[in-house]
């Protein structure tokens, strides 16, 4: 059995990820940690802070919350030897450094998205970006994420990047020279252009649209519902690092599935 303890589980993420966990037998919701405690029916115990958590059933924390929560849990995890898994998005670079050294001390993992489908995604429009001529990424999410561009659509401009860097493929100049209105064309993840949508009625959705000479091809991924995100965090909760270190993405929690 598996004791977890979720920090932001008073938030929509934090909440299905409590329900959703308690569904499987190997796993123990043992602590929900938020300002503000919501409701639950799972028999966890409310806390404000991890700091007032008993450490003893407690095998990994599962944060949601914010960057300031993340680094507060990766401290605390690097303090009792606990592993944390990191859903949290918004995280700086200074961020990143900071889990970086604290992963030295205890197994920290991270991810953009918890989605099993979503990481496929990426994997896919990593291997179809060598073969077209340019590429844009459309990411669209409900009206009360406060980051954009999102973590995934970042992570994905990231490994188009890369895919097409290591095939010699160069991207075209940017073919709009006059601006109407600045931002039109959205932003630029290493020369990707990233488009950020927000509307009442999304959870997260993501297209990736390549073009070439008389075709093109959009890789899509859908989350009707944030339970998708539990699949993920559930495989990763069965298959936790045994050794100090940061591990980012779901890449090698999948390899063998």
């Amino acid at each position: 059995m598996i004791g977890i303890a979720i920090v932001g589980g008073a938030g929509r993420m934090g909440q299905v990820m409590a329900h959703g966990l308690a569904s499987f037998p190997e796993f123990d919701v043992v602590a929900l940690v938020d300002r503000k405690p919501g409701p639950t029916g799972d028999g966890a115990v409310w806390f404000t802070t991890l700091e007032h958590v008993d450490a003893s059933p407690v095998d990994v924390v599962v944060d949601f919350s914010t960057p300031e929560g993340v680094i507060a849990s990766a401290q605390w995890c690097a303090k009792h030897a606990k592993t944390l898994v990191v859903g949290a998005t918004g995280l700086s670079n200074a961020d990143r450094a900071v889990l970086g050294e604290l992963a030295e001390r205890t197994p920290i993992v991270v991810a953009s998205n918890f989605s099993i489908g979503a990481v496929l995604a990426e994997r896919f429009a990593a291997t179809a970006a060598p073969f077209f001529d340019r590429v844009e990424i459309i990411e669209l999410h409900h009206d009360a994420k406060v980051d954009a561009p999102s973590g995934t659509a970042i992570a994905t401009a990231r490994a188009v990047a890369r895919a097409r860097e290591r095939a010699g493929r160069s991207t075209d100049a940017e073919p709009t020279l006059r601006h109407t209105i600045e931002g039109a064309r959205g932003a630029s993840v290493e020369g990707v252009p990233v488009h950020a949508v927000r509307l009442p009625g999304l959870v997260a959705h993501q297209e990736v649209l390549f073009g070439s000479l008389g075709e093109g091809l959009t890789i899509r991924h859908d989350s009707y519902d944030r339970s998708s995100f539990v699949t993920g965090v559930a495989t990763v909760l069965r298959n936790l690092p045994s050794t100090p270190g940061l591990v980012e993405g779901l890449d090698r929690f999948i390899d063998g599935v």
